[in-house]
């Protein structure tokens, strides 16, 4: 097909109120809606492409960023290898913008060559990706803080081999130490007895001091696949002193966009896992960091939160990738996650088969405005104890 242009560009901004009893929490904060930023890209040939920007980039600057950017590329064959809107590594909204465009621009080469987005990235991928169950954020210090242990169980039951957890709601109020934090690491392991790998978020919340007590622990539990973000981002020297100290490998990038970010974490091997999201670098990046890291000898497992769309960008770059490991799938996202596109790819035992069609394999349900309007608003309350 030739001479196809870009004839518009637009953001779709999707919410659905979470009920009170599957709103999750984090340190001090309780999450009361799922949201979501959908770029959708036009072209004269009836071809729309669709990309899912992280919604942490706040849904309504990341729409004022795609109109503002949008005369870039209107006019425009989408498969124009000088179309070049890149992230900078600097402004939220964007950076997840730019993701969200070129996710969209992907979407639409897959649909006007016929292929998967995944058989654009690589000549030989694979078609289904292992996914890992990503939650922990629904069980509280002071109440029943074993729902950590019941989730779990419950992805075992549905075949998912490998759990990521964070370490709960804020330490301060209950006194949380170390040592708890670690006795009911042990229970959890004990119950999963080897049926299931462990991973542990800290979402930059440790101390390097209690990051490292943390990690001996760890150590000495063992099958733990990574201890992510413990500290603050921007500390490289911790975590390269974090890195080599530990035997769990430390992970993290989530936030970062750029090779240049990530240059001195390769250099002082402070990442031994690193985790760019397409919903937050866009696919042309997140590839590009991705075959950085292999430099290094460095692995990709990308950071994937949120829903359905960002999930198979997210998916056809590990797809792509010469040694393909996880994909991250959010398992307390609600009914939008999935609801937001006509039909969901099959996901069993553990593993997400990617559509046998082109593009990245889904497409945004027709009534998507009627069932999920978007409610002004952060997605989140403070909670004060």
């Amino acid at each position: 097909m030739s001479d196809v242009k870009i004839t518009g560009v637009e953001t779709i901004l999707l919410s659905r109120m979470h009920e009170p009893e599957i709103q999750w929490k984090t340190s001090t904060f309780r999450t009361i809606k799922a949201e979501a930023a959908i770029v959708v890209i036009r072209t004269d040939a009836g071809v729309t492409g669709i990309g899912e920007a992280c919604a942490y980039g706040v849904p309504g600057l990341i729409s004022d960023m795609v109109r503002r950017v949008s005369p870039l590329l209107v006019g425009r064959d989408p498969r124009d290898p000088s179309i070049v809107l890149h992230p900078n590594g600097h402004t939220w909204a964007y950076d997840c913008a730019i993701s969200g465009i070129d996710c969209a621009l992907w979407d639409i080469r897959g649909k006007l060559a016929g292929k998967p987005v995944a058989q654009l990235l690589s000549p030989n991928p694979i078609n289904k990706v292992r996914l890992y169950a990503s939650g922990g954020c629904s069980y509280d210090w002071r109440d029943r803080p074993e729902q950590l242990i019941e989730e779990a169980l419950s992805y075992i039951a549905e075949g998912y081999e490998v759990f990521k957890f964070r370490v709960g709601t804020h330490w301060a109020w209950d006194g949380v130490t170390v040592d708890r934090m670690l006795g009911l690491i042990r229970e959890l392991s004990q119950e999963v007895n080897g049926r299931m790998e462990l991973a542990i978020d800290g979402n930059q919340r440790l101390t390097e001091e209690v990051a490292l007590a943390l990690g001996k622990g760890l150590d000495q539990i063992g099958g733990f696949k990574w201890f992510e973000e413990p500290i603050p981002q921007k500390d490289v020297d911790g975590y390269a002193r974090l890195n080599a100290a530990l035997d769990v490998p430390v992970s993290g990038g989530e936030q970062y966009t750029t090779i240049e970010q990530f240059i001195p974490y390769m250099e002082r091997k402070a990442y031994s896992i690193i985790q760019q999201d397409a919903g937050i670098c866009g696919i042309t990046a997140g590839m590009s960091i991705a075959r950085f890291g292999m430099e290094y000898g460095v692995p990709t497992i990308p950071h994937n939160w949120h829903n359905g769309v960002m999930t198979m960008a997210n998916a056809h770059l590990v797809a792509a990738l010469p040694e393909p490991i996880l994909v991250e799938l959010c398992r307390i996202q609600g009914p939008m996650q999935w609801g937001m596109v006509k039909e969901s790819p099959t996901i069993q035992g553990g593993w997400l088969e990617l559509p046998d069609k082109p593009g990245l394999g889904v497409e945004l349900a027709e009534d998507v405005l009627e069932r999920y309007p978007f409610v002004e608003g952060n997605y989140y309350v403070t909670v004060e104890r």
